[in-house]
């Protein structure tokens, strides 16, 4: 349990501010690009901590977007659904497990490890310059119902 917080959360936390520091002394502006989840809005069994930990995600992010912002520090957040990363993909062959989430997603399938590089890309882009303490959520319409 501590691990999954003290990874998701504090070291979030602790890389960010360094990061944000060097940024700030050097007067560089750009954007810090967080990874959530969808599931720190919406809760799934047997995942309390982690739905816990990318929830802090969430407001740590909202809060570095407000104290950043004024030295043209844009931070949010890509919140995917779950990814076929080599670990996702062992993590979700069971269909048991895997079914009931993937029947809730439009799309009809988990997001590639692409998909999430390519919002990321977007929130570090100049397309993005106005965007700042929001979550993009790549979920296939997951969320939506």
């Amino acid at each position: 349990m501590y691990l999954t917080l003290n990874i998701n959360a504090r070291a979030l936390v602790r890389v960010s501010q360094a990061v944000a520091k060097n940024m700030i002394d050097a007067g560089i502006k750009g954007s810090i690009v967080n990874i959530s989840s969808t599931i720190s809005t919406r809760a799934i069994p047997d995942h309390t901590t982690y739905c816990a930990s990318k929830g802090a995600v969430n407001q740590i992010t909202r809060t570095m977007a407000i104290e950043l912002g004024k030295y043209g520090i844009r931070t949010n957040n890509v919140n995917p659904t779950v990814v076929l990363t080599r670990m996702g993909k062992i993590a979700w062959s069971d269909p048991k497990k895997s079914e009931p989430i993937m029947r809730r997603i439009p799309l009809g399938r988990f997001a590639e490890t692409d998909d999430i590089a390519n919002a990321v890309i977007f929130m570090l882009s100049d397309y993005s310059t106005m965007v700042n303490g929001t979550s993009l959520v790549v979920d296939g319409g997951f969320l939506a119902g």
